[in-house]
């Protein structure tokens, strides 16, 4: 089985409407839906907006269905200059940039108990990433660093110490606390975003006009990974 985590409806309704023989389960109040995709179980969710609601839908996917991996799909800022908005960027590790006992000594996004400050995601799992999103449509894709924290990056100032500090190419508000509990528990996984934006507010294109094209490209990856992941 592969878990697919979005953290809103229309990143996860495309894929979720292409499974057949669906069934529904709520736990800790996450609507999970399994059901079959091209003879390939699937699970998917709407974990809800933010690092904690990321965690707890992580969690609960893994207890609940033991999937074989979970994908973070969806959309996200964009840091690096050599992406733009449509581009996808594949996480090849998560950090979480909100992340701050700096006040101590630790390094900027050092999370306590792991000792580390990037994620790696699995090369397996991003390979087949990679290899389905470059037949999903007419768009570049990246691998990099992705940064996850509690805030929407709409300011170039908070954008430029996300990048100097962490080298990331796209930022959003999930993917390092998926990544976390995904390590924490063994799981291999991986993180695909679709740029919605250049998080500095100068909202190349609208954010919400974005979304269904993003939602689009996002179930196309997906199509293509579960296909391509063996």
């Amino acid at each position: 089985m592969i878990g697919i985590i979005g953290a809103m409806k229309i990143e996860i309704e495309k894929t979720e409407a292409l499974l057949e023989n669906k069934s529904e389960k709520t736990v800790s109040g996450i609507r999970f839906v399994s059901g079959t995709l091209h003879g390939r179980e699937i699970v998917t969710a709407v974990c809800g907006i933010g690092k904690v609601a990321a965690a707890i839908c992580t969690e609960a996917m893994i207890l609940e269905y033991e999937p074989e991996c979970i994908i973070n799909t969806g959309v996200a800022g964009g840091l690096a200059d050599d992406i733009d908005v449509c581009d996808v960027v594949i996480a090849e590790s998560l950090v979480q940039h909100d992340m701050d006992t700096t006040a101590i000594g630790d390094a900027p996004g050092l999370i306590s108990g792991l000792n580390t400050v990037y994620i790696p995601t699995d090369e397996k799992v991003d390979s087949a990433l990679e290899s389905a999103a470059e037949t999903a449509g007419d768009f570049k894709v990246k691998r990099g660093k992705i940064a996850s924290g509690d805030q929407f990056i709409a300011d170039a100032g908070r954008k430029d110490f996300i990048i100097r500090t962490f080298g990331a190419s796209a930022c959003e508000m999930e993917g390092a606390s998926i990544a976390q509990v995904c390590y924490s528990n063994s799981m291999p996984f991986g993180v695909v975003r679709a740029i919605s934006d250049r998080a500095d507010g100068s909202g190349h294109i609208d954010y919400s006009q974005f979304l269904p094209l993003a939602a689009e490209n996002a179930a196309k990856i997906i199509e293509n990974f579960v296909n391509i992941y063996k």
